[in-house]
């Protein structure tokens, strides 16, 4: 919750152009996955159709994502990323590591090392328990969904 915090009063910090942070996550999903329907996005976060709907027909509004053909050929058509709505996730992502960078000045860079891998085991970890995994660059050509559970480590420290 603090790091969220932290994020928040980021924003605030920012100019209005800041992406909401429904419209962050839509096209960070769509940024790492490529072009998803509305039925996949609602899935891939838990969420009701109507509600995806709604947050992406915000994103083509502000020319955020555009509707293009299913590029597998199938019949639903799917949400793009414009150069637009890739330049503003970029900024955001930037303004998130720079923040983060702010708070984690003082670390050592193998804190930062460690605090990066639980991070990514907490994520793994929570996505395994809701059955959703996140698709991340470092399992290109894996599926999404298709992820192994992240096993249960021992909660001693390892030597």
């Amino acid at each position: 919750m603090l790091l969220s915090r932290h994020q928040v009063l980021a924003r605030r910090e920012r100019d209005p152009e800041r992406l909401e942070r429904s419209a962050y996550l839509l096209l960070s999903r769509i940024d790492t996955q490529g072009p998803m329907s509305i039925g996949q996005l609602a899935e891939a976060f838990g969420l009701d159709t109507s509600t995806v709907n709604r947050q992406t027909a915000a994103l083509l509004r502000c020319g955020l994502a555009e509707r293009v053909a299913d590029p597998d050929g199938g019949m639903a058509r799917k949400l793009r990323i414009t150069a637009q709505g890739g330049r503003r996730l970029a900024e955001d992502r930037e303004v998130n590591r720079s923040c983060l960078a702010r708070v984690v000045a003082d670390w050592s860079p193998e804190e930062v090392r460690e605090l990066a891998d639980v991070l990514v085991r907490l994520n793994r970890s929570a996505e395994a328990l809701e059955g959703r995994y996140w698709p991340r660059a470092e399992d290109e050509g894996t599926p999404a969904g298709s992820h192994q559970p992240v096993p249960h480590a021992s909660p001693t420290p390892a030597p």
